[in-house]
């Protein structure tokens, strides 16, 4: 996703800009938009990942008593 980013963006402003601007502006708009939903996609968890029942180290929490 980073790397289509990158290549619009160098496109845009080394090719695409000698033709129309505006369409150079709207790839650069696209590209601006790819990092957050990058970011969203990297972190986003599985219904089957249970991150929140791993054990802290603690042993009084990891007991079930109040945390």
């Amino acid at each position: 996703m980073m790397g289509l980013c990158l290549t619009l963006f160098v496109l845009a402003w080394a090719v695409v800009r000698l033709w129309s601007v505006p369409v150079a502006v709207g790839m650069c708009v696209v590209a601006m938009v790819i990092p957050p939903l990058a970011a969203i996609v990297a972190n986003r968890r599985g219904p089957e990942d249970r991150w929140w029942d791993d054990p802290s180290g603690d042993q009084k929490s990891d007991a079930g008593g109040d945390e």
